[in-house]
């Protein structure tokens, strides 16, 4: 049987001291964060001493503008109101850059926002221990995030930092053979970070005339809005703890007066 979350993270915080261990509950979802100087050494020990013989998956993150809402979120008659101002991460037109983030997090239980902008975030397996960990390391340099690759740790990580590399920019020094992925020959820029456009920085069209594509800025696309980013809690979880402890105390209840 596999040792629960609370043994797990004890040990993990045992042999990381001072790094930082997190479980999500009720989901029992542990996490470990490495600074940069750290993260390949530590991933090694996790390996080794630890049983996380698998990389299942690895990504890319872009905390900016993290925490910031771009809609008023507050229950009217009318439901839900539209208040965008700015330009928030991903919503200006080619040419334009994001304008500063002036709306504040959600709430006092909102996660407060990162030091660092950019952060690698991989998933690891232990087939034998039945026991999975999320393991972060966020890029100490947001001009030109670098951290160290894993592909000598676990080869299969190969394309997944080659994605990371393509959509985020972030640099995997050690990597065997950084390049692009899923972008065309010649992409400008990354387009999962924040301050690329939605809309994109160019439009393909076929031109009659030269009788060939021509690649030209975005003109048919109007930046826009379309899910709130918006943090909150889940409160189903608590919602169906304290359902299951009522029935609990009502079946004892109907015992007890038998």
């Amino acid at each position: 049987m596999a040792e629960t979350a609370a043994v797990f993270s004890d040990r993990l915080r045992a042999r990381f001291e001072g790094a930082e261990v997190t479980v999500s509950e009720p989901r029992g979802e542990v996490g470990i964060v490495f600074d940069a100087g750290t993260w390949h050494e530590g991933c090694e020990i996790l390996r080794d001493a630890f049983g996380f013989e698998s990389l299942v998956d690895l990504c890319g993150m872009d905390y900016l503008g993290y925490g910031s809402d771009e809609w008023d979120t507050d229950v009217s008659s009318e439901g839900f109101s539209r208040g965008v101002e700015g330009r928030g991460p991903g919503r200006f037109k080619f040419g334009e850059v994001p304008s500063e983030q002036t709306a504040q997090p959600q709430g006092e239980t909102t996660t407060s926002r990162p030091q660092h902008r950019f952060a690698v975030v991989a998933q690891l397996l232990s087939v034998q221990h039945n026991q999975r960990v999320r393991v972060t390391c966020f890029a100490p340099n947001d001009d030109l995030p670098i951290v160290a690759s894993v592909t000598d740790l676990w080869p299969g990580s190969n394309w997944f930092e080659r994605e990371a590399y393509d959509l985020f920019g972030i640099v995997f020094q050690g990597h065997p053979d950084l390049r692009r992925i899923l972008t065309d020959y010649g992409f400008v820029g990354h387009p999962f970070r924040k301050d690329f456009p939605l809309i994109g920085n160019v439009e393909v069209r076929y031109d009659a005339e030269r009788k060939r594509v021509v690649y030209e800025p975005v003109t048919s696309v109007e930046p826009r809005v379309l899910v709130p980013r918006v943090i909150r809690d889940d409160a189903r979880y608590a919602t169906a703890a304290g359902e299951q402890a009522t029935n609990v105390a009502t079946k004892a209840a109907i015992e007890a007066g038998k």
